[in-house]
């Protein structure tokens, strides 16, 4: 098979093998051109020339900006590869290319240039990413605000990675409490854990925010309650019972409490609007303009920003 047609093919069936949920995440979009970019400059490789010992793509996380603007990629689009899945994908790559040995017969030339040939489709598939529209949420006064934030989780599925649950929490929080600084901390995938007590903290009160409540989660709220916080984890509505089981095999179900994200926002929000004596969706609108805001400061996907119609 022509070496172009069989690079071709490749990167299709890797394309391919990398969709999940019918998407392809950036981080995987960049991993790939990490690895061509990489082959364009040396081929072949030894695995240690770009494999790390723990796993790792050399050249996903430092200047990874300086690539992406090589090929006309904004800096936005990500600071640096995180997830482990996309490694393994970079993995899968270059064992299909066979690390570079799949071009042995071509010139540097014919090299370069088909390999130029392979980026140039995840840039477009780079740029279908950047293009994506934000979520964009129908606010029918008629509705109840749950019912209004259940429909931004519903819409965020497969996007968020967590992200848009944890800015909502945090902008009705600075909402909430205008004289308390709120931190705002970029959303981690698969709701990596960190060395924060929790998401936010507001007196002696700690705010658990996640899309999928995991084992590792309860643990640390289990922690929490050892350094004299009230814990409170805060999930889809669909998600209350799964965390409501952890927190009882973790034997702390009686010391914390579970919240529905949807029925925490909307509880504060007939609140705020009483006390501000304003509709529902004006409240809601100003929510949702800090969330935008808060979006915009620490994370690199716009394509989560909310808009209201």
């Amino acid at each position: 098979m022509p070496e172009q047609d069989f690079l071709d093919k490749t990167l299709t069936e890797w394309l391919d093998s990398c969709t999940r949920n019918r998407k392809i995440s950036r981080n995987t979009i960049a991993i790939g051109l990490v690895i061509l970019d990489r082959l364009r400059i040396q081929s072949p490789l030894d695995k240690s020339d770009i494999v790390s010992s723990g796993g790792e793509i050399a050249g996903s996380r430092a200047g990874l900006y300086k690539l992406l603007v090589k090929y006309g990629l904004p800096e936005g689009f990500l600071k640096e590869v995180t997830t482990r899945q996309a490694h393994q994908d970079g993995q899968r790559l270059l064992d299909s290319l066979k690390y570079g040995r799949v071009f042995d017969r071509l010139s540097k030339k014919d090299r370069d240039r088909k390999l130029r040939g392979a980026i140039n489709r995840l840039q477009e598939k780079a740029h279908a990413w950047l293009s994506r529209q934000h979520l964009k949420i129908a606010c029918d006064r008629q509705n109840s605000p749950a019912t209004w934030i259940h429909a931004i989780l519903e819409e965020a599925k497969g996007r968020s990675g967590g992200k848009v649950e944890q800015h909502l929490i945090g902008a009705k929080l600075e909402q909430r409490h205008p004289n308390i600084p709120i931190p705002n901390h970029p959303g981690h995938a698969a709701d990596v854990p960190t060395s924060r007590s929790g998401d936010f903290r507001v007196g002696d009160a700690c705010y658990h925010v996640t899309a999928n409540p995991s084992l590792s989660l309860l643990k640390k709220v289990a922690t929490n309650l050892g350094g004299g916080l009230f814990p409170v984890i805060l999930v889809p509505s669909s998600k209350v019972s799964k965390a409501k089981h952890l927190a009882e095999e973790q034997g702390i179900d009686a010391r914390i409490e579970v919240f529905a994200i949807e029925d925490f926002l909307a509880q504060n929000i007939i609140e705020m609007s009483e006390g501000q004596q304003q509709s529902f969706v004006e409240t809601m609108r100003s929510i949702i303009e800090k969330y935008n805001r808060r979006l915009e400061e620490v994370e690199t996907d716009m394509s989560l920003k909310i808009e209201l119609q």
